[in-house]
């Protein structure tokens, strides 16, 4: 009861982008369904109707990633104080989200259920004239095991990655205790196993003193007692002393014992620049733009290769949108990779650009701001290129001769099913991270930075990916679609 009470507590927009969840599923469920419909009209084309249900992974994919988008800004999985004495720790609420990205996802595959029976006459008469009848199969009765199979593929693997993602990492494990035996079968857990030599020293067991870093160098000479006025050590000695050796002298003494007050009052030499220099972690890029550039240059490369080959088998892309050879689709595919790998980098590249030539408090934020965030926004940013710039080849490989492309309703519906998932989950990344920074933008108010430079700051980091990343989409659209040009 209490996990349903913070799923309906949820703010409005919280079930919105639930609900837009349940729509991508409905999309994709449908996609599935019209792929069964054409098998079952056309059984003897069995090639094209396995390509046909092979097309439909692009929309799967898209609908899972909003899924897991969703599923992280969702703020009843979130940990907070005193749910855990409720039974709701971490695991629990990974649960809870995958449950939820369960319904959601059922829900629109239901959905998905309905509209297909209805198009095919099963509730009531078949609308549109029957117009639609080449992937419905409204001549043929529908398998219901094969369509609730295909049904339940996006609420299985939508909760299934929800619940990979969001799976507890930081749970204690517990230590396995072996037991040690020491000296003629003594219980004792000693440091370091030493040998009978060492214990059958004279004298070993009776002298032995404090460890090395708290024993006087020298037996007449007594440790350096702390002034009376002196406040009280925040860490033992033994760490006051380890450190004045990094700073001052670079060494331990070879006596190993407590370092004496020195007898002048020159101050210690002070550590390199190197050693005491602060982690400056938005200065750091993310990891993956070498392997993005690399990447996004060996699906050119295949690209390239593949429309010059001519004995390379050739396939057709959904919807009849053109036929080329499939070097040309997997190159297709690396390019997409290597821009969403490289999207993080070139995001933390444009913050660090918005930086450069004397910036101001606005450009200064902005930067930083993107250069924080460019893990988070850097992926579905990539995502949105990689899609947008398919889309532009797939327009401009149809409009060769001036017409306009003739597409199909599945391809249509699949084109804005991609879209529109990608675009949810970049918006959705963004607020995430606006989210996250809640508390930096309350402590710049309360310092008096005003809302309207909050709101340039933001108007400016968006120009700033637009006009990095619109010419580069355009640039990768363009050599995608030459090999299927020529």
């Amino acid at each position: 009861m209490l996990a349903l009470r913070l799923t309906r507590a949820a703010r409005p927009a919280v079930h919105l982008r639930r609900l837009l969840v349940a729509a991508a599923a409905a999309g994709t469920g449908f996609l599935l369904l019209s792929a069964l419909g054409y098998a079952l009209t056309h059984p003897s084309h069995s090639t094209a109707a396995l390509l046909r249900l092979s097309w439909c992974a692009i929309p799967l994919a898209t609908t899972v990633y909003l899924a897991v988008a969703v599923a992280r800004t969702d703020p009843g999985a979130r940990p907070r104080t005193g749910l855990s004495a409720f039974g709701l720790g971490p695991a629990r609420l990974m649960a809870i989200a995958a449950l939820n990205t369960a319904l959601a996802c059922t829900l629109g595959s239901l959905l998905a259920l309905l509209v297909f029976l209805h198009l095919r006459g099963d509730l009531t008469g078949m609308p549109f004239d029957g117009a639609a009848k080449d992937f419905l199969a409204a001549n043929r009765s529908l398998p219901v095991p094969a369509a609730l199979t295909l049904l339940t593929i996006p609420p299985l693997l939508a909760s299934t990655t929800v619940a990979l993602t969001l799976r507890p990492r930081d749970l204690p494990h517990p230590a396995t205790r072996s037991r040690i035996y020491g000296r003629f079968g003594a219980y004792n857990r000693t440091a370091k196993p030493e040998s009978f030599g060492t214990y059958g020293r004279f004298g070993a067991r009776f002298f032995r003193g404090p460890a090395p870093h708290t024993q006087p160098a020298d037996d007449t000479e007594p440790p350096v007692q702390p002034a009376d006025d002196a406040p009280p050590p925040s860490q033992p000695a033994g760490s006051r002393a380890a450190g004045v050796v990094r700073v001052g002298t670079g060494g331990p003494p070879s006596g190993g014992g407590t370092l004496p007050a020195p007898a002048s009052d020159t101050p210690p030499t002070p550590a390199p620049a190197h050693g005491t220099q602060a982690p400056d972690l938005p200065a750091t890029p993310p990891p993956g733009l070498p392997w993005g550039v690399a990447v996004l240059a060996a699906g050119l490369a295949v690209e390239s290769y593949a429309g010059l080959t001519e004995t390379t088998p050739r396939t057709a892309l959904p919807g009849g949108l053109a036929v080329g050879p499939v070097g040309v689709l997997a190159g297709w595919s690396l390019t997409a990779l290597g821009l969403i790998l490289a999207a993080p980098g070139l995001t933390h590249l444009c913050g660090r650009l918005l930086q450069s030539v004397r910036p101001g408090a606005r450009r200064l934020l902005a930067g930083r701001v993107l250069m924080t965030e460019a893990t988070r926004l850097g992926r579905p940013l990539g995502v949105v290129c990689a899609v947008a710039s398919a889309a532009f080849a797939a327009i401009a490989l149809s409009g060769d001769d001036g017409s306009a492309p003739a597409f199909g309703p599945l391809t249509a519906l699949g084109g804005l099913l991609v879209t529109g998932c990608t675009v949810a989950t970049l918006l959705t990344a963004a607020v995430e991270a606006r989210e996250s920074r809640a508390d930096t933008t309350a402590a710049l108010v309360r310092l008096g930075a005003p809302a309207t430079m909050l709101r340039s700051a933001a108007a400016l980091r968006a120009g700033a990916l637009l006009t990095f990343f619109g010419p580069l989409t355009l640039l990768i659209a363009e050599l995608a679609a030459l090999p299927l040009a020529r």
